[in-house]
């Protein structure tokens, strides 16, 4: 009978038990890749702020991330959300690993292209406020870019890339506008519309969540507010978390933008 010596005992051994581990940690990637097959992606404006701390709770309850498109919006409170009542709202969010992207300072309403490359913006706040203004590629810069500023001086994180027109209103002059000024364009899917914008009576939360479920699909990119003056019954929370979980349960996993942001979110 071969002996065998204590050290080659060792080796064997370990080597069976890594082999093992090895397997088994192989099964548990394949399942929770079968369990992730898709991928989402949130997203939030700003709005009137009035569900935003809900929304915060929510996402890391279920331990998913969004991005975010803040703009300079007046809030249920009387203030504004870049002021620095909101800051610690901000810090919070971005140091739990959101992303956040431009929805233009004073939230500019494109209104329609104008003479020599330049476009007609309507602010929603700000000192023209409800004027019509025509905007070079400059002064659309800076609206975009003040949001990245202020995000800044708030949490000490830049903002993504990315920005994002209110209302979705675009055209290609101004989406080039935003490339020149080093920021890609993000819009999101139809189905992705997810209705917190709609009249409540007609739309109810059910039909909105119902809708979503079944219409998204993989890549699509949703849109949301973070409180909305016009809807009587609240999108959020009510749809939210249990969108959230109705997506777990179709295999989607909920990713970050720009698209090529690693890690998504369970």
């Amino acid at each position: 009978m071969k002996r065998i010596t204590l050290n080659a005992f060792i080796r064997i051994a370990f080597t069976r038990s890594a082999a093992a581990l090895l397997l088994s940690c192989f099964s548990l990637c394949a399942i929770a890749q079968a369990e992730c097959s898709k991928t989402v992606y949130l997203t939030f404006d700003t709005g009137n702020m009035s569900v935003a701390e809900k929304v915060a709770e929510i996402l890391k309850r279920q331990n998913v991330k969004a991005t975010f498109f803040p703009a300079n919006e007046k809030t249920f409170r009387g203030d504004f959300a870049l002021d620095d009542s909101w800051k610690p709202f901000w810090q919070q969010l971005s140091k739990e690993g959101n992303h956040f992207g431009s929805h233009t300072y004073d939230h500019d309403y494109f209104v329609k292209d104008g003479p020599k490359g330049q476009v007609f913006e309507k602010p929603q706040f700000g000192p023209k406020a409800g004027e019509i203004v025509l905007y070079n590629e400059a002064t659309m810069c800076k609206q975009i870019r003040r949001v990245d500023q202020r995000f800044q001086e708030m949490t000490n994180q830049p903002l993504q890339k990315i920005w994002r027109a209110p209302g979705g209103k675009t055209s290609p002059t101004l989406i080039r506008m935003g490339d020149m000024c080093g920021y890609q364009h993000i819009g999101w899917a139809p189905a992705g519309f997810l209705g917190d914008e709609l009249n409540s009576d007609k739309h109810p939360n059910s039909g909105l969540l119902d809708k979503a479920t079944r219409s998204l699909k993989d890549g699509d990119i949703t849109m949301a507010h973070l409180g909305i003056w016009s809807r009587k019954d609240p999108w959020a929370p009510a749809v939210l978390e249990q969108l959230i979980v109705n997506l777990k349960g179709r295999g989607f996993c909920f990713g970050l933008l720009p698209k090529n942001t690693v890690n998504p979110s369970k």
